[in-house]
């Protein structure tokens, strides 16, 4: 599907990320208290302060927890990166179940540390 033009695919790909992001946080509106951080090239998702997990090349994925595991015990397991812990591979076309399960995890993801001034 390239143009063979490295410069050129590269462009296409960043629009294709920025897309899959702009859907996913459109997914999560329902959410009041949802954002997101830029942060090597992938997007960082936080609910009420807390991170949840992230959007890494075109995929959402999620922070383990034991909610998230119960309520889509089927998910798949992925990792964002090498080396990194597994996470849930979410459904991103499914947004009240999205919405449901963001709010099940959020007594089990820790909260943000203090940062040192």
């Amino acid at each position: 599907m390239g143009t063979g033009d490295l410069a050129e695919d590269e462009k296409c790909i960043d629009t294709m990320y920025k897309c899959v992001k702009i859907f996913v946080l459109e997914q999560l509106s329902g959410l009041l208290e949802i954002s997101h951080r830029a942060m090597m090239g992938e997007y960082v998702l936080y609910y009420r302060g807390r991170v949840i997990g992230g959007i890494y090349d075109d995929r959402l994925l999620l922070k383990l927890t034991k909610a998230a595991e119960e309520m889509i015990p089927d998910a798949e397991k992925e990792t964002p990166y090498e080396g990194a812990k597994e996470m849930l591979l979410v459904d991103v076309d499914d947004r009240e179940t999205m919405t449901r399960l963001i709010e099940a995890m959020y007594p089990e993801l820790p909260e943000p540390k203090k940062r040192k001034k």
